[in-house]
């Protein structure tokens, strides 16, 4: 870590204690800094932005079905991709791609999903944002070792050298099991291996789960190619076309973690959406749907549109990380935190055909200060609209909380290195931090010395407060990740339900995670 940024890191993670002493005073005290983590410049020189279009990821087809439930087969791989103009990139991809297969399911209806790992280093599959029994959530050290039989004896301790008994490792395959007793959502699968999360997904294991119901098909909301997901991330190239990443080792098979000036979290230089670098995508003048989800390792981003629509009023957001708002929401802009997910209306009708506009990150700089371009290709017929009523959501009231829990995310030491705690704990896979009973309402109340985006599994919450004051506008809906910005302390209300077992809760900037940021609690 060089100087500054060691300096800095220690003074944040020894000054914790006054944060957490501060609680709601916090951001008046540390500020609110626009990104937590190291920018790693790319080695060879960066397409000019807006010549390749917008890529969809192709939807899976199941290869069964029964009365009840979708069967689905991926093969988790390496091969190569065409990333940049010219260059071929090696990538680790579900089916060979990246992002990989988008996968699309029923409110109720089982989804099935049998995992073969064809990659050299063992994975675990999380569907993030799904009511998942523990045996299929992908707990972190629940393995799938290579199918060739590679690390037949593989089982590392992470950073503090513990070893978990209760895991269950698997060799070649792992069948996965969805019952999706939940409303429609945008979801996403992504690789969850303890202390190498981080490396893999930055390589390419991430993917959407796109559950429907029908109440939202009910709804007059664009559909069909006006629905876009928009899978966003930041990467950086080496000279020969690879992903740069700094792990301290490359192989992924030993030491866990990142190069100490990377620790607070990796910045990449290339924005990609779907995969393509800075991409165009022509749409008609017409209102459309955008699933946004951001897949980046560490980076923030603060979105809008350039030039605004006229009148303002950019986004018109219906949902959020768990599925549709009670009512929509206008925002200029939308700030959204590592694997949040954002479900809007923007109305191309609203600029004249030819118009170009440019998705913008308003925390960006240089190269970084764009995301992708629309081209108002065409005049469309509209058939859509947003209603003012969008789904009934019946958030908890804090009388119905039976338990207040706290937890502390700041830095710290994790093993002789340079980390990142929880309560001022590392990860340890046998520690369980919280009880709750299974159908009971709890508060859990969140204090950050840097930014955090703060991941529950298995349950959905809604914001309580922020900062000792009401939710921000940004913090409407169910969701399942929460950002807290520094010295911050946030409320959550959340009822624990579905499944007995083992679950994790994190940070999801995926450097913390891997350095020792992530606890358990279990449902009794």
């Amino acid at each position: 870590m060089s100087g500054p940024s060691r300096r800095r890191f220690l003074g944040l993670a020894g000054g914790a204690g006054v944060l957490l002493a501060a609680g709601a005073a916090g951001p008046r005290l540390v500020g609110r800094a626009a990104a937590t983590g190291e920018l790693l410049g790319s080695a060879v020189p960066l397409p000019a932005p807006f010549q390749v279009p917008l890529p969809v990821p192709a939807v899976l087809a199941p290869v069964a079905k029964d009365a009840d439930a979708d069967r689905y087969e991926i093969v988790q791989r390496q091969t190569t991709a065409e990333i940049l103009p010219g260059l071929r990139t090696p990538i680790w991809g579900y089916q060979g791609t990246f992002p990989g297969p988008t996968i699309e399911s029923r409110s109720g209806r089982t989804a099935v999903v049998r995992h073969r790992n064809e990659l050299p280093v063992p994975t675990v599959v999380h569907l993030h944002g799904g009511r998942t029994p523990p045996d299929s959530d992908g707990y972190a050290t629940d393995l799938v070792l290579p199918a060739d039989g590679t690390h037949a004896a593989f089982s590392h301790g992470g950073h503090t050298g513990m070893r978990d008994p209760d895991a269950t490792v698997t060799r070649g395959e792992r069948e996965y099991r969805y019952p999706l007793r939940q409303q429609a959502a945008t979801l996403w699968y992504h690789d969850h291996r303890m202390d190498f999360t981080g490396p893999a997904v930055y390589r390419g294991l991430a993917g959407f789960h796109i559950v429907r119901d029908d109440e939202e098909d009910a709804l007059p909301l664009p559909r069909g190619e006006r629905e876009l997901p928009l899978m966003i991330t930041d990467r950086a190239f080496a000279a020969d076309g690879s992903m740069r990443y700094p792990s301290v080792d490359p192989s992924l098979t030993t030491l866990p973690g990142v190069e100490e000036p990377y620790v607070e979290g990796v910045l990449g230089d290339v924005i990609l959406v779907n995969g393509a670098p800075w991409p165009v995508a022509e749409v008609s003048a017409a209102r459309h749907r955008l699933r946004v989800l951001n897949a980046s390792n560490a980076r923030r981003y603060d979105l809008a549109l350039d030039p605004p629509p006229p009148g303002g009023g950019a986004f018109t957001q219906i949902g959020a990380d768990q599925g549709l708002l009670a009512a929509p929401r206008v925002h200029g802009h939308l700030p959204i935190a590592p694997a949040e997910r954002y479900d809007l209306v923007v109305d191309f009708g609203r600029y004249p055909v030819g118009t170009e506009v440019t998705l913008v990150n308003r925390l960006g700089t240089g190269t970084t200060a764009r995301v992708m371009r629309f081209r108002v290709a065409r005049r469309g017929a509209e058939d859509s609209r947003v209603p003012d009523r969008l789904a009934d959501v019946a958030p908890l009231d804090r009388a119905q909380a039976a338990v207040t829990r706290d937890f502390s995310f700041r830095g710290g030491r994790v093993g002789d290195r340079h980390g990142w705690t929880v309560n001022g704990e590392p990860y340890a896979p046998t520690r369980i931090d919280a009880r709750p009973r299974l159908g009971a309402v709890e508060i859990w109340r969140f204090v950050a010395d840097l930014h955090h985006p703060i991941h529950l599994h298995l349950v959905h919450f809604h914001v309580l407060s922020r900062g000792g004051r009401a939710p921000g506008p940004y913090d409407a809906g169910r969701k399942d990740t929460v950002d807290l910005r520094p010295g911050e302390a946030v409320e959550v209300i959340a009822r624990f339900d579905g499944y007995r077992g083992r679950y994790m809760f994190h940070c999801h900037n995926a450097e913390h995670e891997d350095m020792g940021m992530m606890a358990n609690f279990a449902t009794v």
